[in-house]
């Protein structure tokens, strides 16, 4: 049987991988500056995760939600301790797409209302309402586009206001870093006055970082570089290291009911644990710090390469703008170099999103083939 062909393949087979690097059949060694859309937060292969995992399923793999899950309150507790966002609640499940779709739902079910407000270039998923207000008209079939969706400029606070005034707006939905969209940022302005406007409003503000979650930003999540307070926080990618998991944040303020949420899959025991070792190793090897340090290193060698004409992001959720296309250059690199980057809807952009314990030397290789590569 054919696999369905919707995706175009580079000709490479990873079958192995430790730390950022991972290897073909034929054991060539590739740098990972792309960690599969941002998924691979600590590395492949950390032993802590892997153990984890082992030691877990040799236990007890899955059972539903219909039992009690003591490791879905750790993992609850553990996030709130590093997050720092007190008092929130957590519904687990098993991707982005399932995040945000259970997070529009939720503030539908909390406001009585159904229009969502969203943002060019945004991306939130694949799924039902996540499509609808994502920004790609190419990926929104027909049974999506009946969702009630308006999607703005960013920095648009005249329009968000002129549109929550109405008064038939459940959620604004954002990504305070745009990740497939092109590492695009609104103003801080921008987003503090978007929370006010939405508490004016009944009006949920939803945080998407699925992406610029975990630390990625510098932060443990890209909003806490602001003063906002979001209703609901989505994350998902990172959160695993690679095993499926998402899960979404949930203000006090929102009441919980039987039934309102579900899911199969979502908070298993193999994905607690795989979510619980990521947080630990976060914290033991001050993750933070290194993202911060290695985002200023980065940064700091990329502006002296003339071609780059703009970086963009922060943290580790990094993208370098040129002025053409680069999809040549990121074969060049992956074929002759030997190192994974990634790309966006901006096809001018290399998007840079490497595990969070990436080092100073694994930069110095990236710069010193991408230097090598533009002057070809």
């Amino acid at each position: 049987m054919p696999l369905f062909n919707v995706y175009p393949l580079y000709d490479v087979t990873p079958i192995s991988g430790k730390g950022v690097y991972v290897y073909d059949e034929n054991n060539t060694e590739y740098l990972d500056l792309y960690g599969g859309h941002a998924v691979i937060s600590i590395g492949h292969g950390h032993p802590k995760y892997v153990e984890a995992i082992t030691s877990q399923v040799a236990k007890l793999g899955f059972y539903s939600n219909a039992i009690q899950n003591p490791l879905q309150v750790e993992l609850a507790d553990k996030i709130e301790a590093l997050s720092g966002c007190k008092d929130y609640e957590l519904f687990l499940c098993s991707s982005g797409a399932e995040a945000n779709e259970n997070a529009l739902k939720l503030a539908s079910f909390k406001t009585k209302k159904s229009r969502v407000l969203a943002f060019k270039n945004g991306f939130h998923g694949r799924t039902s309402a996540a499509v609808a207000v994502t920004d790609n008209k190419n990926i929104i079939a027909p049974i999506n586009a009946q969702q009630k969706v308006t999607i703005l400029d960013l920095n648009d606070i005249e329009g968000v206001k002129r549109e929550l005034e109405k008064g038939d707006v459940c959620a604004v939905i954002l990504e305070f870093i745009q990740g497939v969209g092109g590492l695009d940022q609104a103003t801080g302005a921008f987003f503090e006055q978007v929370d006010v406007l939405c508490k004016a409003n009944n009006t949920l503000f939803i945080a998407d970082e699925v992406q610029s979650g975990y630390a990625r930003s510098g932060k443990f999540f890209a909003f806490q570089h602001y003063n906002v307070t979001p209703d609901i926080i989505t994350i998902a990618k990172g959160m695993g290291n690679g095993f499926p998991i998402g899960g979404i944040l949930i203000h006090p303020d929102i009441e919980a009911k039987y039934g309102m949420l579900g899911t199969t899959f979502g908070g298993n025991h193999l994905a607690c644990a795989a979510g619980l070792s990521v947080l630990n190793v976060i914290e033991e090897e001050n993750l933070i710090d290194n993202v911060n340090e290695m985002s200023a290193y980065f940064v700091k060698i990329a502006k002296t390469i003339p071609q780059i004409k703009k970086i963009k992001g922060r943290g580790l959720m990094l993208g370098l703008e040129f002025d053409y296309e680069v999809a040549d250059l990121r074969k060049k690199l992956i074929y002759e170099y030997h190192i994974f980057t990634g790309g966006a809807a901006n096809k001018k952009l290399l998007r840079i999103l490497p595990p969070l314990n990436v080092k100073k030397e694994h930069i110095d290789q990236f710069f010193e083939a991408l230097v090598n590569a533009l002057s070809k």
